[in-house]
């Protein structure tokens, strides 16, 4: 890694003694602490974290970016207050999309205008271009999941020019899609006005560090007063450093091909995304959880037809081998064509 660590230069600078009259309550300084002389100030940077969020922004392709330390969920109800606040009312939004969008909505008084799904073996799927459309025409405003927790990604370049068509803007959930700025051709930010990374899904960022951006000029100021509205005022400078080791972590590419090979190798649903495998296991995917967590790992989810594992550039090799190992001995049964009883839908909550 090439690019140089603010944050995490400035907490190693400092670790001498430090007797701590200030928060946190754990007294124990180290790393966790709060907004000292020498650690600049998240609400008004203009040391490390400027220096940091700076460097984000130009990695990510965006006017501005702001690290957040309360989840990609922060950075949702960030992107629609900037909306809200350059004089949209309503937002067309896929129904699987984030419990955040439809909460958003309702704290800022925005109409929610859904995006009819279709669904195959249980799974929400994109909407299409037509579908989308058809919503943005009732609403000011669009918002896309991408990728989604499937591995699948929307429409993009339809979506940009659609919205750049009618003049509205474009804002996606990328809680799932930290990983991708090194693919330009499904970036978020290569088409939204405002998006959201949610890099601790994807990077090695520790829980709940994301970061959420503009690429529009006139909208950078309203996103960072929806940023004040939403963030902690108190961020985690651990998570904060992590964030930023993550946004410039290298790219994996030889993970990254093992992946999509590992797909093909093992009858993997396709998908648009190598860092989400979803293996079918229909009614036997039950046992075969309890299986494979016999043998120590731990997969994302299982929703009762497809076990996800998700991976990241820091998955190793000799762990996908292990997997693979485990796959070839586990049953398999038909996957269902509707949803299984109780499976867990993408997301739960719909407007």
């Amino acid at each position: 890694m090439t690019e140089i660590l603010h944050i995490q230069r400035m907490l190693d600078a400092q670790k001498r003694e430090h007797i701590s009259f200030h928060t946190p309550g754990h007294k124990r300084a180290g790393e966790d602490i709060t907004e000292l002389s020498y650690s600049d100030c998240l609400a008004s940077p203009r040391g490390v974290l400027k220096a940091a969020e700076e460097d984000v922004a130009r990695i990510l392709g965006a006017d501005a970016s702001f690290l957040l330390t309360d989840g990609s969920t922060a950075g949702v109800f960030s992107m629609l207050y900037a909306v809200r606040a350059a004089g949209a009312r309503s937002v067309a939004a896929p129904v699987f999309s984030h419990p955040s969008v439809w909460r958003a909505c309702r704290v800022l008084g925005m109409k929610a205008v859904p995006i009819p799904q279709i669904t195959v073996c249980g799974i929400a799927r994109q909407p299409n271009d037509s579908a989308m459309e058809t919503a943005l025409a009732e609403a000011d405003a669009l918002l896309l999941t991408s990728p989604d927790y499937y591995g699948f990604f929307p429409p993009l370049s339809a979506a940009a020019a659609l919205c750049k068509r009618t003049g509205k803007p474009l804002l996606i959930d990328g809680a799932h899609g930290g990983h991708l700025h090194f693919t330009p051709a499904v970036y978020a930010g290569c088409y939204a006005d405002l998006w959201v990374d949610g890099v601790h899904k994807s990077l090695p960022a520790m829980t709940q560090g994301a970061v959420v951006s503009s690429k529009r000029e006139a909208l950078s100021p309203l996103l960072r007063e929806g940023v004040r509205c939403f963030r902690t005022t108190s961020p985690s400078y651990p998570i904060m450093a992590s964030v930023e080791y993550a946004v410039k972590y290298p790219r994996n590419e030889q993970i990254e091909a093992a992946a999509v090979a590992f797909k093909r190798r093992h009858g993997c649903l396709e998908n648009d995304d190598w860092t989400k495998i979803l293996v079918p296991f229909g009614k036997q995917s039950g046992a075969a959880q309890l299986a494979l967590e016999g043998a120590g790992v731990y997969p994302e989810f299982n929703d009762g037809n497809y076990i996800m594992f998700y991976l990241s550039p820091c998955t190793k090799a000799e762990e996908l081998e292990k997997l693979a190992s485990l796959l070839l001995v586990l049953p398999r049964g038909e996957v269902a064509p509707d949803a299984p009883a109780g499976a867990i839908p993408m997301y739960s909550e719909e407007p």
